[in-house]
């Protein structure tokens, strides 16, 4: 039995010896084989490796060999690579502070050693061969290699017996490993990688396109229902793909981010991420992504964590707003004229026809083509626009109607080019609406749906949907452009107190005119106490000290702004819900094809204010398909 330190008992201050300063460390560094595949993989990328081979045996426990074709590892250096704290990327403070490669601390081959029977055969560019160092004997010999480097570690935890116990089954540490392998794959389309398990190929990525590798990697599905994301603010860059709403999951496990390369998860990252999704996806689902950040080696430190997963930016905020703005942008423009290239072959020909392909929702991962005849000069609504505003708004905010009078719902204004109003249901005009990207409207069914015709097929429109969510962008675009509106508040007859925080006290004092915004008022009643004295009017009924608490967490760790806006957006998308033309309202074809131009001129018109689509299509093929045309 271990002696037991007894209180009052002093052990002097020593050394500790190396072998147990690298079990120490090995316990940081190696949790699982798949963090020997994820530092040895670091170590090929930074050696400037274009193919990545990893072996596995018994998931990873038996066995774990890296195999690249990098520069390779010196004879001379091939000992010195296993000490600690021996490395060739960082020299100094200055490069610890500006890291670009993916490894930098030198911990990871001396731990990896101290835990495992390693091997290193190493053959740099001009050497008469290769040489095999043997982690455990010292031992350093010629051998046949290419130029590159192997890595293989036997038998993980051998020596620490009572840590391999902790390990889950070979099929469990094979799904690690892999995911392992995929982060990587996903960050560098540039290099091959392959993976094998027990002599058989389990999977292999060759060098392509990002676009091509996250298809590989992550399905076809993916890349078709995602958007492309690109856009610099200010000293960062996100580029990467964002998944439509459509396509949002019940698990966070599809949600990936990089930055300089490097994968982490980053707290700033993933809730950035995640609000830009707020005005078109709401509940518990989770969207997915897949983001790469470019930032500065100074201005990030990833010198965090042990496992180099975790990182922190020197301004968060601006890494906050980079990512959510470059997400909302791409989420914003409407994926009704986003066909993919080829899809102007859709012409619907009969039975003996060609079939014709379904509209894709995302764009073609090919050059941009130029302003469709929607997006020409001709769409501008002009005054008419201006005051279709003043309707909507007009409906929305007008006192109550009596209890017998009708209710009065916003006009919908006929999109240009099309026949004035009274024209009846026919056509005479000649224009078939091909350049339309939601086509020309045809009927109405049953009061709610919308059906009309595009050069692909059938468009089905939710008529209160799709109007719910134009009126509330002209809502937000209209106070946007104002002075804003501050919620209506009502005052407490008893102020409600509570013991705050000094984090919390502060908060409410130098964001005072933000919660005033949102119809709060809460200012300090002592040192240590705050009192909320006004709640906004719709929340009357609810915990004070639980909305107050929650406000102020909320802009201790975000911009007062951002949670300002988020508030107001809830509020006008309510009133936009209840503003928007009802179902069994009867339109008239211009009114229809008013609604289509104008969903395909409003930002996130994709989805309602609710995160339900607004639009769906069914091509023709899957027309035919119903009807066994060509079969």
């Amino acid at each position: 039995m271990n002696a037991v330190l007894q209180p009052g008992h002093r052990r002097p201050i020593r050394d500790l010896p190396d072998e147990l300063v690298s079990q120490i460390a090995a316990g940081e560094v190696v949790e699982r084989p798949a963090s020997v595949v994820r530092e040895l993989v670091d170590n090929a990328l930074d050696a400037g490796a274009t193919q990545v081979t990893v072996r596995l045996l018994a998931g990873g426990v038996r066995l774990v060999s890296v195999e690249d074709d990098g520069a390779g590892i010196p004879r001379e250096e091939l000992p010195v690579a296993l000490r600690r704290h021996a490395t060739s990327k960082i020299a100094s403070l200055a490069d610890l502070e500006s890291v670009g490669t993916m490894g930098f601390r030198g911990e990871a081959l001396a731990a990896i050693a101290s835990v495992s029977e390693m091997k290193l055969l190493s053959r740099t560019e001009g050497a008469p061969s290769a040489f095999l160092l043997d982690a455990r004997s010292g031992e350093l010999r010629p051998a046949a290699r290419a130029v590159g480097t192997t890595v293989e570690v036997a038998e993980l935890f051998f020596s620490t017996p009572a840590r391999r116990k902790f390990l889950k089954t070979d099929a469990t540490e094979l799904a690690h490993c892999i995911e392992a392998v995929r982060r990587h794959a996903l960050a560098r389309p540039d290099v091959g990688f392959a993976i094998w398990h027990e002599g058989k190929l389990v999977e292999q990525w060759r060098a392509g396109s990002r676009d091509q590798r996250l298809a590989d990697v992550l399905g076809d599905d993916f890349l078709r229902d995602s958007v492309a994301v690109d856009l610099v603010v200010g000293q960062v860059r996100v580029s990467g793909r964002a998944g439509i709403p459509d396509a949002a999951r019940s698990r966070g496990d599809h949600q990936y981010a990089w930055v300089n390369g490097r994968y982490v998860r980053d707290k700033v990252l993933t809730h950035a991420a995640r609000s830009a999704y707020e005005d078109v996806l709401h509940g518990q689902r989770q969207p997915v992504w897949a983001l790469h950040l470019e930032i500065d080696p100074a201005r990030v430190d990833v010198n965090v964590h042990p496992t180099k997963i975790e990182v922190r930016f020197r301004d968060g905020r601006e890494v906050h707003q980079a990512v959510r703005r470059a997400v909302e942008a791409a989420l914003a423009t409407p994926r009704a004229g986003q066909a993919p290239a080829g899809a102007a072959a859709d012409t619907g020909a009969g039975s003996g026809g060609p079939a014709a392909p379904g509209l894709s929702l995302a764009p073609s991962p090919a050059a941009p083509a130029p302003l469709p005849a929607w997006r020409q000069p001709r769409m501008d609504f002009g005054p008419a626009s201006t005051g279709q505003v003043v309707r909507d708004l007009g409906a929305l905010w007008q006192p109550a109607a009596a209890p017998s009078a009708a209710v009065p719902t916003p006009a919908l204004a006929p999109a240009p080019g099309l026949p004035a109003a009274g024209a009846g249901a026919t056509n005479d005009t000649g224009d078939t609406g091909d350049d339309w990207p939601l086509g020309r409207a045809l009927a109405q069914l049953q009061g709610i749906y919308i059906l009309a015709e595009n050069r692909h097929g059938l468009v089905v429109v939710d008529m209160h949907a799709a109007h719910e969510r134009i009126v509330y962008e002209r809502l937000k675009t209209q106070l946007d452009g104002g002075e804003g509106v501050a919620l209506a508040s009502q005052p407490l007859l008893i102020p409600a107190t509570f013991a705050a925080t000094p984090q919390e006290v502060a908060t409410a004092e130098s964001c005072a005119d933000a919660l005033r915004t949102l119809g709060l008022e809460i200012t300090p009643f002592s040192a240590k106490t705050l009192a909320v004295r006004a709640v906004p009017t719709t929340l009357a009924q609810g915990d004070a000290v639980e909305l107050a608490r929650s406000v102020l967490a909320e802009l201790a760790q975000h911009e007062a702004s951002t949670v300002v806006q988020r508030a107001r957006n809830e509020l006008l998308a309510t009133m936009a819900c209840h503003g928007a033309v009802r179902a069994n309202r009867r339109l008239t074809l211009d009114e229809m094809n008013g609604l289509l131009r104008q969903m395909e001129a409003t930002e996130r018109s994709d989805q309602c204010n609710h995160g339900r689509p607004t639009w769906r299509q069914l091509s023709v093929r899957e027309l035919d398909a119903l009807f066994l045309r060509g079969r």
